[in-house]
């Protein structure tokens, strides 16, 4: 006969995010590891970390034995709603230029906006050769 288990949203496991008041979920799986804290062998500050939030990957990047997994059962309290998990949008990774001396700013500039310097030329070239002439 199947187990009823009780289901809870992301937002409810969310509220549960305190040393007196501790939970995670793995794998889709609620547990309660408040009691378990000063047990952990790993220390409480790592359940800590990942109190309130979905610690899978975490707790998989442990390498837990079986053992461990086992220990799992006797915190188990109920299952993620699967519709409450919120799609985290994949980030968007933007190259960032190098700084460039302003030497290199300024030529780069001179190259985007060459009418500049050729009109201050031309126009100090036709300026000297007008007042040179009035000598």
């Amino acid at each position: 006969m199947p187990t009823l288990t009780k289901i809870y949203s992301m937002e409810e496991v969310a509220a549960h995010n305190k040393q007196d008041d501790c939970w995670i979920v793995i794998d889709g799986k609620v547990y309660d590891v408040t009691s378990y804290m000063d047990e952990h062998p790993g220390g409480d500050d790592v359940l800590l970390a990942v109190t309130g939030k979905d610690a899978t990957d975490e707790f998989e990047d442990a390498g837990h034995s079986k053992t461990a997994r086992e220990l799992m059962e006797e915190y188990f309290i109920g299952e993620l709603d699967e519709d409450s998990v919120q799609e985290i949008p994949e980030l968007k990774i933007y190259k960032k230029e190098e700084p460039k001396d302003s030497v290199q700013k300024l030529v780069d500039l001179t190259k985007q906006y060459w009418v500049v310097p050729v009109s201050v030329i031309t126009i100090s070239v036709a300026v000297s050769v007008l007042f040179s002439r009035r000598k």
